[in-house]
């Protein structure tokens, strides 16, 4: 059964930091790109940042540059976004996403809550 578990969400003043971590099983992680994305109240989702699979490349979204990274460890089956310099407007939903492209084939987290309060 393929699972991605989000955790490291919750609240923390404009400025703070906060690691979110995916934890996955399932399914052969390191041969997926991994991305985190994010939701606020009445907006659409959006991507925040991409690893692909062999960590070779990474792509953050332009709100995030120089703020958040992403990054992987295969060994663990884990995801992880480091976020510093939280700014109210990074308040969202964040979801971990799972991707091989070639099979078309995707999966889901359930999403952790962030709130960055001003």
């Amino acid at each position: 059964q393929v699972q991605l578990v989000e955790s490291g969400g919750g609240l923390v003043q404009s400025g703070g930091s906060l690691r979110l971590s995916c934890a996955a099983s399932g399914f052969t992680f390191s041969l997926y790109d991994m991305s985190w994305h994010r939701q606020a109240p009445g907006r659409e989702r959006e991507l925040v940042a991409v690893i692909t699979s062999g960590s070779r490349n990474t792509n953050y979204a332009d709100s995030v540059k120089g703020r958040f990274t992403i990054s992987r460890d295969n060994g663990k089956n884990t995801v992880y976004l480091q976020m510093n310099s939280l700014k109210p407007e990074d308040t969202a939903v964040y979801y971990c996403n799972a991707l091989r492209p070639r099979l078309r084939t995707e999966y889901w987290g359930q999403g952790t809550q962030v709130t960055v309060s001003s």
